[in-house]
């Protein structure tokens, strides 16, 4: 009985560190959230999106961009209104989300007469900062935009495998000290 246990958490606790340590280098569907900390203009506040790629087209080397051809999708909640990347105005071109030896740079990202995300001295490349666009298409930055990686279910389950694990096995040796 007591080897079927020890069997068993081994296996548990082997799930868990394969979970948690997935390669980044394997083809997956990329989810990042981004905030937008607009901190001046006609509507300050925190305004919060979604964007998701597929990474099979990523090398890793040098500069890169994918597009919606490459599956990218965004969803972005400003002023009440979920805008996509079909709202780009050149949705045949853009959205775009770009890296720099495979390290995210940002979204570049253009709603007409709303708001642009990304770098204003270089549309190609996608950026950090938030924009308010008027109907003559000037540009106004007005904040700063944050990004982050959303994990995949699978290496959250087992990362909560091997906590629930450990901290059995914690349980299970103070019970045995005391016995």
């Amino acid at each position: 009985m007591k080897l079927a246990k020890s069997l068993s958490v081994a296996t548990l606790a082997a799930i868990s560190v394969a979970a948690a340590g997935v390669k980044p280098t394997q083809a997956a569907i990329v989810n990042y959230s981004f905030t937008v900390d607009a901190t001046s203009g006609s509507n300050p506040g925190q305004y919060f999106g979604s964007f998701r790629y597929d990474d099979s087209f990523l090398t890793g080397l040098g500069l890169e961009t994918l597009g919606v051809e490459n599956g990218l999708t965004v969803a972005f909640n400003y002023l009440g209104t979920t805008y996509t990347e079909a709202d780009d105005i050149d949705f045949d071109l853009f959205p775009i989300v770009s890296f720099n030896d495979g390290q995210l740079q940002g979204l570049s990202y253009f709603v007409a007469n709303q708001f642009f995300i990304g770098d204003e001295s270089d549309l190609d490349v996608g950026g950090n900062k938030f924009y308010l666009v008027d109907e003559s298409v000037i540009t106004t930055q007005v904040g700063t935009v944050s990004y982050s990686q959303v994990p995949e279910p699978f290496a959250v389950s087992g990362i909560a495998i091997a906590t629930t694990v450990g901290l059995f096995m914690k349980r299970k040796k103070k019970a045995a000290v005391a016995s």
